[in-house]
C-alpha cells in the first residue's frame, strides 16, 4: 500500500515537474517527506480503526441488552437477549446457533435458533423483537460472554416484567477485545438488569471507567 502511494506520488511529481519546471531534487525531497508522514500515520490509523470496531461491537451489544430489558418492562413479560452465530457474520440467517463468542444478537421471547431471520412478531414463535449481525467486525473483534462465576460461558439473559434478570445461567459479563493489543471493553450486567460499560484494564478506583 505504501509503495503504491509512493509510486503514485512520483508519477504525479514527474507530471508537475514537466508542467511547472520543478527540479528532480525538489520532487524527491517532497516525496520523501510525504513517505515519512505516511509511515508514521499508518499505524495510528490502523489502531484507531481497530478501536472503533471494538467500540461499535460493544455499543451494539449494550443497545441489544437495553432493548430486551425495555421490551420486557413494556410488555410485562419475559423477553430474552440471545447471542447467536449465523454462517455469515454480516447477515442474520436461519442457520443461526447460540454462541457465547459471537457479537451477533437477537431479542425475542423464545429461542431464535433456526429462526434468526424471521420477521418481528408478537404472536409467531420465537416472537422476535429485533436483532443485529456483528458485520465485518466479526473477524477482528473477539467476544466472550460469561455467567456470574466469571468462567462459565453464557449465551442468553432473560429479563422479567420489572426489568430484572430472571434466569440463573444468564449473561453477566461480556468482554469485547481486539485481535491485537488495543482497546478492551466489558459490559457488566447487574441482577437488577442494569448494563454498564467499563474498561477492565483500568485499576484506579477513582476512575469511572474501572470495572
Amino acid at each position: 500500500m505504501l509503495a503504491h502511494q509512493i509510486n503514485h506520488l512520483l508519477t504525479t511529481g514527474e507530471k508537475i515537474m514537466r508542467q511547472r519546471g520543478f527540479t528532480l531534487v525538489e520532487i524527491v525531497v517532497t516525496v520523501a517527506v510525504l513517505a515519512m508522514i505516511l509511515a508514521v500515520a499508518a499505524p495510528n490509523v490502523a489502531s484507531w480503526m481497530g478501536n472503533a470496531r471494538i467500540r461499535n461491537v460493544a455499543d451494539t451489544l449494550q443497545n441489544g441488552l437495553q432493548i430486551a430489558r425495555g421490551e420486557a418492562v413494556r410488555r410485562n413479560q419475559n423477553v430474552s437477549f440471545w447471542l447467536v452465530a449465523p454462517s455469515n457474520p454480516s447477515v442474520l440467517s436461519n442457520d443461526c446457533t447460540l454462541s457465547s463468542v459471537s457479537g451477533s444478537w437477537v431479542v425475542s421471547v423464545n429461542s431464535p435458533v433456526g429462526h434468526c431471520a424471521d420477521e418481528p412478531s408478537t404472536t409467531s414463535s420465537p416472537m422476535i423483537v429485533t436483532g443485529r449481525a456483528v458485520g465485518d467486525a466479526g473477524g477482528s473483534v473477539s467476544v466472550a460472554a460469561l455467567q456470574s462465576d466469571g468462567t462459565t460461558a453464557a449465551t442468553t439473559v432473560t429479563f422479567d416484567g420489572f426489568g430484572r434478570v430472571a434466569n440463573a445461567d444468564s449473561i453477566r459479563k461480556i468482554d469485547v477485545k481486539g485481535t491485537k493489543n488495543s482497546l478492551d471493553l466489558r459490559l457488566v450486567l447487574s441482577s437488577a438488569g442494569l448494563v454498564r460499560m467499563c474498561d477492565p484494564r483500568v485499576s484506579d478506583n477513582t476512575d469511572p471507567r474501572k470495572c
